[in-house]
């Protein structure tokens, strides 16, 4: 049963490249992929996560609080590129109140957008 859908656009040019926004909202393991990106890449990068982060607050009907914030809400790939969230330790509380049992997350970029799409299942 679906709990919750959420969706974010960014303007690609709004997403500050640089490490103090980067350090704010990725987990160590997304900085650690930022870091090895080149840095034409990098921005991009930053621009997917932080859709995909808003659209699963958004499909969590919470915001931003308790342990539900940026660098908390991990979005990886799997092997052929798939995104997911990861929620490890950090979330587990938040997804078994909730009774979140599996998650899909969308992205898309453009020239000068990111699109991301987050649905929640119980």
């Amino acid at each position: 049963m679906i709990f919750g859908v959420g969706t974010d656009i960014v303007l690609i040019s709004r997403i500050k490249n640089n490490k103090s926004f980067a350090e704010k909202i990725l987990s160590k393991n997304e900085l650690g992929i930022w870091k090895d990106l080149p840095d034409q890449k990098q921005q991009i990068f930053l621009a997917k996560q932080f859709a995909c982060k808003e659209a699963f607050v958004k499909a969590l009907g919470t915001g931003f609080r308790g342990e539900v914030f940026p660098k908390n809400i991990e979005i990886l790939r799997d092997d052929l590129g798939k995104p997911y969230i990861n929620s490890g330790v950090d979330l587990s509380s938040t997804f078994d109140d909730l009774g979140i049992v599996n998650t899909h997350v969308s992205i898309a970029d453009e020239t000068d957008y990111v699109i991301a799409f987050v649905i929640l299942e119980k």
